[in-house]
């Protein structure tokens, strides 16, 4: 044991999210942990090593977050966050306030919730009230729409004769024709996306990105999963890794984005793209993982596709169809990719199912990983058909908070509504549960994350009854969801996500232990150390260390 790069962290109540589940010491030599388990025989292992006393407090694997947006993350943080907006007036003084900086050439907002405008559409000429000089963008909460002012309109040269893009919705007014300040789906990736990304320049990608990461490891995460990267968002990580010498402040694991085009040749063509970045990046710190694909949009908007109607009468086509998905699919699987599926409507979910199968059957037996992202509603035998097919369910908790649902389970208004966000069926089937946050369409810490996991209630409001509390997770289970099993989920269980010797040395050190406290106590507990391959990247205050 090389006793200068070996540390013995002692006497903590570390939970391994592994068999078995608690430990008491660790001993980690480098970027490993060499052995986990009680503190008499770390002490006659450890020798002259470094001890940093633990004094009790609890450990656990690195979270790793199953599905994130990095870049956009940063980038959200430098947005003004209307999430909180009472209503609409609210919405426009934020606007206003932070319109008061004239160097702005266009203002940007997000997380804005349709429950804030009491059932009235939202319209450019809301936006123009607050600010009509220049051009507005509000992404919302879910960044499946974007709300517009008239000016960010003419900036994106939208008018009435403005094709709407396959799988997306240019709102328009029924009389005139006109843009309404609406945008939906490939709307937004495929015309305001694009548009705002030729204006950032790559060092401001670079400090958005080293902004998420600061926030990420001062929360506990260490890993990440990266999904519907680009050639802007790839180029930032690799920029970065170069930038750290071959290393990143976390892991990450990346989905390359495959736009839906109206020609199956051109959409395979985006597969092969993955596939040459998957070849060259394959490393401890960056590999690019599959594809992500966005079949469906989403139940605030009413985008989602579904068996049955929204409460209002009306439905939403996919943006992928099976005849369309397949042939992507069957070429990812061909070439050894994850294919992550977007499906929160219980129709996209049984597309996104029709087109695994296809795969199988066209590439026959082999190793898979595949996943399907958010699954907020699902039929019952569809659980059952995900399991069977070993595809894994990656979902999200913060999505479930009781303080965002509102308008979420009015636009069902039905019995789906009793079956939302159904995490123990998924275990329940045999599927494997990743949980992760969807930043920025949510707030990324992975704490208050838990603390909705187990108990269905609201982090943002405590006070608020909880959402189907019969759905709530076992602490224990919740953070291996978290940690274990989102590892699973990105191919990386081999290296991380539970405390054992010969894995990674990615831990965290907390302030209190929820297990003895409480799930109520994650909304208060803080990360007090962060620890990404046996180096020490967060560290709230000291803890105690000294010579043996």
């Amino acid at each position: 044991m090389n006793t200068d790069t070996t540390t013995h962290y002692r006497g903590g109540r570390i939970f391994t999210a592994a068999e078995p589940a608690w430990a008491e010491s660790m001993i980690v030599e480098g970027d490993r942990l060499t052995y986990v388990g009680d503190t008499a025989t770390a002490d006659t292992l450890s020798g002259d090593a470094r001890v940093v006393e633990l004094g009790g407090a609890f450990v656990l694997p690195g979270f790793i977050d199953a599905h994130t947006h990095l870049l956009m993350m940063g980038q959200a943080l430098q947005k003004v966050d209307l999430q909180s907006a009472a209503d609409l007036n609210d919405i426009q003084d934020r606007i206003r306030r932070f319109a008061e900086n004239p160097d702005a050439p266009r203002l940007l907002g997000r997380s804005w919730l349709f429950s804030a405008l009491d059932g009235h559409p939202p319209t450019r000429q809301m936006i123009d009230a607050a600010e009509a000089d220049r051009p507005v963008y509000l992404d919302s909460n879910d960044v499946h729409s974007a709300w517009v002012n008239t000016a960010a309109l003419r900036e994106l040269g939208i008018d009435a004769d403005t094709p709407d893009p396959i799988g997306g919705r240019i709102e328009r007014d029924p009389v005139t024709g006109e843009a309404t300040g609406m945008l939906y789906e490939t709307a937004v990736t495929q015309i305001v996306w694009p548009a705002l990304a030729k204006l950032v320049s790559d060092t401001e990608r670079d400090v958005a990105l080293a902004a998420a990461f600061e926030e990420y490891l001062a929360d506990g995460v260490t890993g990440a999963v990266d999904m519907a990267l680009g050639a802007d968002e790839l180029e930032a990580l690799e920029r970065a890794l170069a930038a750290g010498g071959e290393t990143l402040p976390l892991r990450v694991a990346g989905h390359w984005l495959i736009e839906r085009t109206d020609s199956d040749e051109d959409n395979v063509r985006q597969v092969h793209e993955a596939v040459e970045h998957h070849r060259r990046l394959q490393g401890p710190w960056l590999r690019m993982a599959g594809i992500k694909i966005i079949i469906d949009g989403v139940i605030d908007s009413c985008t989602a596709a579904m068996k049955e109607p929204y409460s209002d009468g009306t439905n939403a086509e996919p943006i992928w169809d099976l005849a369309s998905l397949a042939p992507v699919v069957v070429a990812a699987d061909a070439a050894g990719l994850q294919v992550a599926l977007h499906a929160i409507g219980d129709e996209a979910s049984e597309i996104a199912l029709a087109a695994l199968e296809q795969a199988i059957a066209a590439n026959g037996i082999r190793p898979r990983r595949h996943r399907m992202e958010h699954l907020e509603t699902i039929t019952k035998d569809n659980v059952q058909r995900l399991a069977r097919l070993g595809v894994v369910a990656s979902m999200q908790p913060v999505h479930a908070d009781p303080a965002i649902q509102d308008n979420w389970r009015a636009m069902l208004g039905d019995h789906r509504v009793e079956r939302a966000f159904p995490w123990p069926e998924m275990t329940a089937a045999g599927a494997v549960l990743a949980l992760g946050s969807d930043a920025p369409t949510a707030p990324h810490p992975p704490l208050p994350n838990m603390y909705i996991a187990t108990t269905r209630k609201s982090a943002i409001d405590p006070a608020l009854a909880p959402n189907l509390p019969e759905y709530a997770l076992p602490m224990a289970d919740a953070l291996a969801h978290a940690t274990r099993d989102a590892a699973y989920s990105c191919r990386w269980d081999d290296l991380i996500g539970q405390l054992v010797a010969g894995k990674a040395a990615d831990f965290v050190v907390l302030d209190g232990d929820p297990f003895t406290a409480g799930a109520d106590s994650l909304l208060t507990a803080r990360v007090q150390l962060t620890v990404v391959a046996g180096s020490v990247r967060h560290e709230a205050e000291v803890v105690g260390s000294h010579p043996a």
